[in-house]
Order: structure tokens, then C-alpha cells, then sequence
């Protein structure tokens, strides 16, 4: 059978949900290392709706998180609150405003945020099994808040942004710098991330650096016993 890797979208579109490009160019990656996508997005209302042309908020727009992710996914998808631990080989997570919108409240509380229930159930269970997950752009937020409470000093990239660097510090991780395409692997707690477009970056640059992302997700996947997040 082949891995099973899951997907937790935050809406569509990089201003208010998951950026495109990243969540697309993952999805192809999983497809092309033989693995299957299992996508999943909470069943919320978004905290806001963008314009994507003019950048601004459009406030008579009411969206809802699930269906928006629908778009991406082509319809394959299900609400994140069915998905357990036990039915996924990882878990993974594209970057764009809904990571810090909708996923967890860190664009509007920064380190006093919190994590949307759902997806803090699911991070910390997939955690608990010593599975793997990755986290692009500035998802990785979303480690640091959760596993970064629990005292897991989770190590991450965001690339090269020390604002958000000391926040990930702040929040209990460790941040380590890399280049657009480059990966941090905390094998302790089977983490992998990637800057993508947290860097002034092209969509092909976005996709080496997703590819390398899920790539190193699947090896720690079909490698259940070479590290526990377990361990210190």
C-alpha cells in the first residue's frame, strides 16, 4: 500500500488560505514519488476574505474554509475533525495566509496565538505516533505553537526572516537559516521544512523546494524506527 500523506489546506489562494503554487506543487509531489494525498481542511468559517486583485479586504464576502480548500484538492476532501493519526503515514502543510489565519491566529495575536483545534489534535497525535511532518513557508508556525508547547524544542526553517524566526524562539522552537530551496530535518521529532515563498522566489523555485520537502517526509515515513519524536 502505498503512503498515505496528509494535506491540511487552509482555504484557497495566498492572501486569506493556502498558497496555490505550494499546495499545488506538493500534491504533484506526492503523486510523483507514489505516494497518496489525503486532503483535509477544518470545516470553519475564514477569519477574512481578501481581494486578490486589489489586496484588499472584501468584507461582504463569507467563505468557509473546507469549501474553499475543495477548489485545490478537486473535490477530494474531507473535513479534518474525521481524520485520525492511525489512518496517515504523515501529515503536511503549505504555507499562505490561511496557515496563520485560519490554521492558528498568528497573523492577528503573533506568539499568543492559538491553533484551530482540530489541527492541533491531529499535529500533536501524528507527533505522538512518530510520524512525520512538514510544514512550507510559514507554516511552520503552526509546529512551533503546538509542539513547541509541550516542550518538544521543535527545529524549523522559515529561510532567512528574523522576524518570524525570534517569533518560532519565542513560542519554544529552534530556527535554523536556509536557502529558498533548502530543508531543515529535525529527525528527533520528524520534522521537515522549507521556505518557499517566504523568499522573493519563482513558482519552478517554490516547487524544488515542496519536491525536496515531501521527499524527505516520505524516507522518514518508510522509516517508522530510525528516530522517535519520543525521544530527547
Amino acid at each position: 500500500m502505498s503512503i498515505q500523506i496528509g494535506v491540511v489546506l487552509g482555504g484557497c489562494g495566498v492572501f486569506d488560505g493556502s498558497e496555490i503554487h505550494e499546495a499545488v506543487s506538493i500534491l504533484i509531489a506526492i503523486d510523483q514519488n507514489g505516494a497518496k494525498a489525503v486532503c483535509m481542511a477544518p470545516d470553519i468559517a475564514q477569519t477574512s476574505v481578501i481581494n486578490h486583485l486589489t489586496h484588499q479586504p472584501d468584507p461582504a464576502q463569507q467563505r468557509n474554509v473546507l469549501l474553499e480548500s475543495a477548489r485545490i484538492a478537486r473535490g477530494n476532501i474531507q473535513s479534518i475533525a474525521r481524520v485520525r493519526a492511525d489512518q496517515i503515514d504523515a501529515l503536511v502543510f503549505p504555507g499562505g495566509y490561511g496557515a496563520v489565519k485560519n490554521l492558528c491566529s498568528f497573523a492577528d495575536k503573533g506568539t499568543d496565538c492559538t491553533v484551530d483545534p482540530q489541527v492541533q489534535r491531529l499535529v500533536e497525535q501524528v507527533h505522538a505516533a512518530g510520524k512525520p511532518i512538514g510544514l512550507a513557508c510559514i507554516a511552520p508556525i503552526i509546529a512551533a505553537r503546538v509542539l513547541g508547547a509541550i516542550g518538544a524544542q521543535p527545529r524549523l526553517t522559515i529561510g532567512t526572516d528574523a522576524q518570524i524566526a525570534a517569533a518560532i524562539k519565542t513560542m519554544g522552537g529552534q530556527h535554523q537559516p536556509t536557502d529558498p530551496t533548502g530543508l531543515c530535518i529535525d529527525e528527533r521529532n520528524k520534522l521537515v521544512t522549507t521556505p518557499c515563498y517566504m523568499n522573493d522566489v519563482g513558482p519552478y523555485t517554490v516547487f524544488q523546494g515542496a519536491a525536496a520537502m515531501i521527499r524527505a517526509v516520505i524516507q522518514l515515513a518508510e522509516n517508522p524506527g530510525k528516530t522517535s519524536a519520543n525521544k530527547r
